[in-house]
């Protein structure tokens, strides 16, 4: 069933009924191609003059407010077919069972099994068009919808929840029919010798338009700038180019561009062209011709995108009537940002924390190291003392065996030192305990830390 027209297509309606009279909206003309679309009205373009008129359907729509009811059918006449071998009948008394479909059939697999299901086997590709069925059924509860993918284990299929976002109820936006008291950014472009870029006869729309954008953000709380106000954008949308205006929502910045959408036609080489391209072999003859159309969109950059990135005239709706979804997507924006900079201070806590974790597991091994380098210093001079005793042992008999005399008097003085030296050096003879650990470097941490680093968690 074909849908009711809105306020605005009905009054688009009226008008070509009453002839199309001077005085209206240029945006009139993109509304008359969705009337045409739908059967109500007849777009014709004949020697650069533009003009409308109203279908049958049309008239019937203004005059009773609905669609003329469908011809019915002629049938045609039933083609003899041989009998059929019939189907057994059910018990008397037993009424006869639904056939199951493959939506019904997934549906249930889909409640028992929690709302994901595997197909595999030599009919798992059925399950993908079976899949799109079922979503296209009108079956699934509003709130969600059905996600299929095929994988290496065959065709998954997941019953999931639409995001809340998407279910949110809009706001309309109101556009002014004139600028009364203009949003300060929509005066800047209206100072400007070509405002946006764009072509005279769609300037004040789209000025218009930008206003109540403005208007609506701000009164969200978000912040609005203005950008290069004087010119268009290039016309390769991969070049990098100035916006025209910028709104900050919770400190995510979003980048708007309008573009004037254009009109393609076949074109119709010329004498000179002709001539040139056979004279010089590098002249190529363009295949089309651009025009500026009276369509508008909006480029948006910046930040997360949820409903989209670019809104602009089509033939089922304008470019007035999608404001509260791109205001809605300013502050989902903003929203994804906040979430992003609140995740990103908890990671950076997270990480901090595991880097102090590793810092106090660092000075611990550090320490017991230090100790096990001590020991080993203790055991090494146990050894050294040792041996050095049995030196001074043999060295005490040999002394002995010498006569009274200088040689004999300066051997014993000799032994007298070396046998202290030996005492004072003897790690048994010294106070047992555990060392003084010293505080230790930047680079005295770094074997135990395991690739972080020693100055921060960066």
């Amino acid at each position: 069933m074909k849908q009711k027209l809105n306020e605005r297509q009905l009054a688009v309606l009226e008008w070509v009924g009453k002839g199309c009279p001077e005085g209206a909206s240029a945006a009139y003309k993109t509304s008359c191609q969705a009337l045409q679309n739908r059967g109500l009205a007849k777009v014709a373009r004949r020697g650069g003059a533009w003009n409308a008129v109203l279908t049958d359907a049309g008239r019937h729509y203004l005059a009773h407010g609905t669609y003329p009811a469908p011809k019915a059918p002629v049938r045609a006449l039933p083609i003899p077919r041989l009998p059929k071998a019939t189907a057994p009948r059910s018990s008397p008394g037993v009424p006869p069972q639904p056939r199951q479909t493959y939506t019904d059939q997934l549906l249930e697999e889909l409640e028992t099994a929690g709302g994901r299901v595997l197909k595999s086997g030599p009919d798992a590709d059925a399950w993908l068009s079976r899949a799109a069925s079922a979503s296209r059924s009108g079956r699934i509860p509003k709130t969600k919808e059905l996600h299929w993918r095929k994988g290496h284990e065959g065709v998954e299929i997941k019953l999931v929840d639409i995001p809340a976002w998407r279910l949110a109820v809009l706001e309309a936006v109101a556009v002014p029919a004139r600028l009364t008291h203009p949003h300060a950014i929509v005066q800047a472009m209206q100072k400007a010798k070509h405002p946006l870029g764009l072509t005279r006869p769609v300037q004040q729309r789209a000025l218009r338009i930008v206003h109540a954008l403005l208007t609506a953000v701000e009164r969200n709380g978000h912040a609005c700038a203005a950008g290069t106000v004087g010119a268009g954008p290039r016309h390769n949308r991969r070049l990098p180019h100035d916006p025209h205006f910028s709104i900050k929502a919770q400190g995510e910045r979003v980048e708007f561009r309008v573009v004037q959408e254009k009109d393609r036609s076949e074109h119709v080489p010329t004498d000179k062209e002709l001539e040139e391209a056979k004279k010089y072999s590098w002249v190529k003859i363009p295949r089309y011709d651009y025009t500026p159309s009276d369509r508008l969109r909006f480029d948006l950059r910046g930040g997360h995108p949820h409903h989209g990135s670019e809104w602009g005239d089509s033939t089922e709706l304008l470019l007035e009537e999608q404001l509260s979804e791109i205001v809605h997507e300013i502050g989902l924006r903003g929203e994804a940002a906040e979430r992003k900079r609140r995740a990103d201070l908890e990671q950076a806590r997270q990480k901090h924390l595991r880097w102090e974790a590793a810092m106090a597991e660092a000075r611990d091994q550090y320490a017991d190291d230090y100790r096990v380098r001590q020991l080993e210093s203790q055991e090494a001079a146990w050894r050294r003392a040792m041996r050095l005793g049995d030196y001074l042992e043999a060295s005490q008999a040999h002394v002995a065996m010498l006569p009274p005399g200088p040689e004999r008097t300066a051997a014993e003085e000799w032994m007298l030192w070396a046998t202290d030296h030996v005492a004072r050096a003897h790690p048994m003879f010294q106070q047992l305990r555990l060392p003084e650990i010293p505080e230790p470097r930047a680079d005295d941490l770094k074997p135990f830390l395991r690739g972080w680093s020693p100055y921060g968690s960066y």
